[in-house]
């Protein structure tokens, strides 16, 4: 199940009964991304943590404006965007908001579900998707991947979503839009006591 360009950025959930809206804003698709499964070539795994840019974002790559290196950012709405993080580790965010705006949600991990033998290879050590680079790597992700549709399976039970501030950034930290699943144990972070004091509690 991919991105429905005739949809506009609204993937069907429970045949066509309810959606996942990655037209709009993206703070709400990273708190509603939670518990979707996300595969590349049929690898991937349950999103158990994500965080969400957005075009006016001072943390964002796209906030700077339309750039060679950012383009897949800006749409459309479902799609695939992978940028290099520290000259290292590739990293996958799926696209939000309309096409031309700019705004993203980065998976930063996911629970290993199907291909993990495949995981495991490409990785060679655990944890298999425990952390963005780590995502990048288990699902073989790189440039070509980006503007390819996010497939992207809706969620096989309901999840517990807390929110915390974003993680390893400079600008912007203070802003609640990390997203997870905090029963997870592929989560890179737990939220610590400090986090909890800051967050939002809602459900998939």
């Amino acid at each position: 199940m991919g991105h429905d360009r005739a949809g506009r950025g609204r993937i069907p959930l429970a045949a066509g009964r309810l959606t996942l809206d990655l037209e709009g804003d993206p703070v709400a698709a990273g708190r509603a991304l939670i518990g979707w499964t996300l595969l590349v070539d049929g690898v991937g795994g349950a999103i158990v943590e994500a965080e969400a840019y957005a075009h006016d974002d001072p943390a964002s790559h796209s906030f700077g404006g339309l750039r060679v290196r950012n383009a897949a950012m800006f749409g459309p709405p479902g799609t695939l965007y992978v940028y290099r993080s520290h000259g290292i580790h590739w990293c996958v965010n799926v696209v939000c908001r309309p096409a031309g705006i700019g705004a993203a949600v980065l998976v930063r991990s996911l629970e290993p579900t199907h291909g993990i033998d495949t995981m495991r290879a490409r990785r060679g050590r655990e944890p298999l998707a425990t952390g963005p680079g780590n995502v990048g790597e288990a699902l073989a992700a790189t440039p070509v991947l980006n503007g390819e549709p996010a497939v992207l399976l809706p969620p096989d039970r309901a999840r517990r979503v807390e929110a915390s501030i974003r993680i390893g950034i400079t600008r912007a930290p203070e802003r609640p839009w990390r997203f997870l699943d905090p029963d997870s144990r592929a989560v890179s972070r737990p939220l610590s006591s400090a986090a909890r004091g800051r967050h939002r509690r809602t459900h998939a």
